[in-house]
């Protein structure tokens, strides 16, 4: 069972409900260390004072701020521990929202809250079931690791879920990142949408929702152990530069359709249409140049 990360309370109106946090996730990477080289010592980074020029342990070391050259001021575990702030011991919720209306990129981690022991089995269930049946998120603000943090509270099957939130400010704007003025025909636009048909999928089940990586990573651990040829990938194929929108969607939909078993010849694609040439005023006098030169046609050349 993973082990409590913090102990709380949610605050909910006059609501209290006592928690304790879990993580929701789990890292499976491999984890790699340093090593000399020539001998496979391992290499170690050690906490060294640069007054002192010797190793210390943890028990010498505290945080502080350096609010100008060598000027610090020392702030103690205990001290952020007692900052007079109501979120300190609780996850307050704050408001209540749809959760379409948050951006995406401002959720993080997600930890799971667990009732604190039977006299929170109650209020947890009544927030967990009113979360469910009003489909909306709650938005907390709670205190960890030396910071006021905003959460976002959902229902995850059974268990209320809490994910970490970024603030307005720690978003950078986009703005420079756009891509200079280009026009979309609207036949590209459903041919993409077709494509997008194509590859739609109603899970995240599948071998190409794996990690890949890691699986390779342990092949070759596994085929250095065992003093056994290295594992190779086939080269990539480079991406060409796509000049034609509407060949690169047609021609990625029926290699779509046949990844999937689908009959790759029988696509429906939009076909193009051929946008009408403006009349011009020079458009308009067209006619009276083509008699001018069917009457220059007619003329019997000069006899020499």
């Amino acid at each position: 069972m993973p082990r409590s990360i913090w102990s709380g309370a949610i605050s909910f109106g006059l609501v209290t409900v006592p928690i304790h946090v879990q993580s929701a996730t789990e890292d499976h990477s491999i984890r790699f260390h340093q090593y000399h080289l020539e001998d496979q010592g391992r290499i170690r980074t050690r906490k060294v004072c640069e007054i002192e020029g010797r190793e210390v342990s943890n028990a010498e070391i505290g945080k502080g701020y350096e609010y100008a050259r060598d000027q610090i001021v020392a702030i103690t575990d205990e001290e952020l521990r007692d900052l007079p702030l109501p979120t300190a011991k609780a996850i307050e919720i704050v408001a209540f929202m749809p959760l379409s209306s948050i951006d995406p990129i401002r959720i993080g981690e997600g930890y799971y809250l667990a009732p604190d022991g039977p006299v929170a089995a109650k209020p947890y269930k009544l927030l967990r079931q009113a979360l469910a049946r009003s489909s909306k998120v709650a938005v907390a603000k709670y205190a960890w690791s030396g910071r006021e943090r905003l959460g976002l509270l959902r229902v995850r099957e059974d268990v209320i879920v809490l994910h970490s939130m970024r603030w307005p400010d720690e978003i950078r704007d986009p703005a420079e990142l756009l891509p200079p003025p280009v026009e979309v025909a609207e036949e590209e636009i459903e041919g993409a949408l077709a494509l997008m048909d194509t590859m739609a999928r109603e899970d995240l089940e599948g071998e190409e929702f794996q990690d890949a990586y890691t699986d390779a990573i342990a092949r070759l651990i596994e085929a250095k152990r065992e003093d056994k040829p290295m594992p190779h990938a086939p080269e990539p194929e480079q991406p060409s530069q796509v000049l034609d929108l509407m060949a690169a969607l047609q021609q990625s939909v029926a290699e779509a359709k046949a990844s999937r078993g689908e009959d790759a010849g029988v696509h429906e694609m939009p076909e193009r249409k051929k946008t009408p040439a403006k009349k011009t005023a020079a458009a308009k006098k067209q006619p009276a140049k083509k008699t001018a030169a069917k009457k220059t046609a007619a003329r019997k050349p000069r006899s020499a």
